[in-house]
């Protein structure tokens, strides 16, 4: 009997840390720091399981909006996760990358987030890619400007634009689409994340916030995936 195909590549977009901090009477970054405990395990996971790409919408651009306390708390808790993850990461052969506008991000996040991903760089299990200042409407604009550009300066017809020459412009060129998107908190949407990578995803929706979330739903919504019969459109 056929094993059941795993995921290539999961998606995750971790939502809830703030109402799982405010349902305990504490401020909104203890959810934060939760959270990025539940990532540090999911993550391991997904090396333990093979799975190849997790994708996590760690901060998105609609994100800066929030109050400025707020998103000095997150940038300065990325800063510290990079810095004591990385042991963990390679004790785990995790590779680390990056999609967004990283150029948005304060100094010494983005000091943090290269050495993390350069040294990480020839690791071989799961590839953890951190989206952060991402907008997936401002990936696909850049991605079509890039491309206007080439036409414009003869280096490529407007003939020559189909779907496998626009996915090389997008930040996520290097890697497959997604197989499985994981929403936690209960929210049907996608929220401006992979809009078009996503698809032909499989999208698994959990009620559990995300500091909830654990390796066995990960390992559930895996499940779930495997038992879904995928035709990309097809009968």
């Amino acid at each position: 009997m056929a094993q059941p195909t795993l995921p290539r590549h999961v998606a995750v977009i971790m939502d809830g840390n703030g109402r799982w901090a405010r349902e305990r009477g504490q401020p909104r970054l203890f959810g934060h720091q939760r959270g990025a405990e539940t990532l540090r395990a999911v993550t391991e996971e997904c090396a333990a399981l093979g799975i190849e790409f997790l994708t996590v919408y760690a901060f998105s651009t609609e994100n800066w909006k929030r109050p400025q306390a707020e998103i000095d708390a997150l940038m300065a808790l990325l800063e510290f996760f990079l810095q004591n993850e990385l042991p963990n990461l390679m004790a785990n052969r995790i590779r680390l990358k990056t999609i967004g506008r990283i150029h948005d991000l304060p100094d010494a996040c983005r000091t943090a987030l290269d050495a993390a991903v350069a040294a990480t760089a020839r690791n071989t299990s799961t590839t953890l890619v951190l989206a952060l200042s991402y907008s997936a409407r401002t990936e696909i604009i850049d991605a079509v400007r890039s491309l206007c550009r080439d036409a414009a300066e003869g280096r490529i017809s407007p003939e020559a634009v189909d779907p496998g020459l626009f996915a090389s412009r997008l930040h996520t060129a290097e890697m497959p689409d997604p197989d499985l998107l994981i929403r936690t908190s209960g929210e049907m949407r996608l929220s401006n994340f992979l809009l078009w990578q996503l698809s032909y995803t499989e999208i698994v929706v959990t009620q559990k916030l995300w500091p909830d979330f654990t390796r066995e739903d990960l390992r559930a919504a895996i499940a779930e995936f495997q038992r879904r019969e995928r035709r990309f459109g097809t009968v």
